[in-house]
């Protein structure tokens, strides 16, 4: 099968390395690559099936300009909340793609670690069960792909972890100990699920490869850029100064803003997301810290 992957970063490039093993795959970014699969914009979109990498921040202005529909299957690879809407990307592109014609990816996926063939497995969420079944039939040998109907529950589970991993790196850089992790981590679980059922999810969403599984890594280790960004405010390091030096985009960062927006103006109790925010805006982490043990 011919697949487009739109998105040539860390995750795109991996996804194509992945995916490559039984497919011909086509490449394109919106900087030109020296790559010998890379393809224009409009060649790009001639694919019937496309795995789409573009930041979730980014998504809504790249589809109105760049986009057009022409019956392409869809797999959304990015995870998100829009800060300036709180929208989930699933909503955004309900306006340009189908119910029926789209999926999004979920599961525990470091680019590097897929890049060098290292098994894990994830999952291809969509309404339409037999466009996930063939998205997971074109995952290599060394991924398991799991289906599921739980689209709110992926979007959720892949958007929120990214800001309990922040406050990860918090508590790491802190040096808090393992003990604060794990009720940290835990507790982030807890408020995740209590966010997305809230939102229309399944419960058991959030104890499967999309909830658990990804938080877990994504909240544990420095290969996260989101988990760096907290180290960064740990060291008392400024956001824009953090991002300079990450040089890659954390989405973690404007979903905590989205979901501030969210739990207030739905009157949601999110503690460590709304901590997450105030320390992006600059509180102290001690303060916060001691916020949360108090609240």
């Amino acid at each position: 099968m011919s697949i487009g992957v739109i998105g040539a970063g860390k995750w795109g490039s991996a996804l194509a390395f992945a995916l490559s093993e039984k497919n011909e795959i086509f490449i394109h970014s919106r900087r030109k690559r020296e790559l010998d699969n890379f393809v224009s914009l409009e060649e790009i979109l001639e694919c019937e099936y496309l795995v789409i990498t573009v930041p979730a921040q980014q998504v809504a202005s790249w589809l109105e300009s760049h986009f057009e529909f022409k019956g392409q299957k869809i797999l959304v690879a990015s995870k998100g909340i829009e800060a300036s809407s709180g929208r989930f990307l699933n909503e955004i592109y309900a306006e340009y793609v189908p119910d029926a014609n789209i999926a999004f990816l979920s599961g525990p996926s470091f680019a590097v670690e897929v890049q060098q063939s290292l098994p894990t497995a994830l999952v291809v969420n969509a309404s339409n069960e037999k466009l996930s079944e063939i998205f997971a039939s074109y995952f290599p040998s060394f991924i398991k792909a799991y289906t599921s109907t739980d689209v709110i529950g992926a979007e959720v589970a892949g958007a929120y972890k990214n800001v309990i991993a922040i406050a990860a790196g918090i508590c790491e850089g802190l040096s808090l100990g393992n003990n604060a992790a794990a009720a940290l981590i835990s507790r982030g679980l807890v408020e995740m699920e209590r966010f997305g059922v809230h939102h229309g999810a399944k419960s058991e969403t959030f104890l499967g490869l999309g909830g658990a599984g990804d938080l877990f890594l994504t909240a544990s280790s420095s290969m996260s850029r989101n988990f760096r960004v907290g180290l960064g405010i740990a060291q008392g390091k400024s956001q824009a100064d953090i991002l300079e030096e990450l040089g890659e985009v954390a989405e973690g960062i404007g979903t905590a803003y989205a979901l501030k927006e969210i739990s207030e103006s739905k009157k949601l109790y999110l503690p460590i997301a709304q901590e997450v925010h105030a320390m992006l805006e600059g509180k102290s982490p001690k303060a916060s810290l001691k916020d949360l043990l108090t609240s």
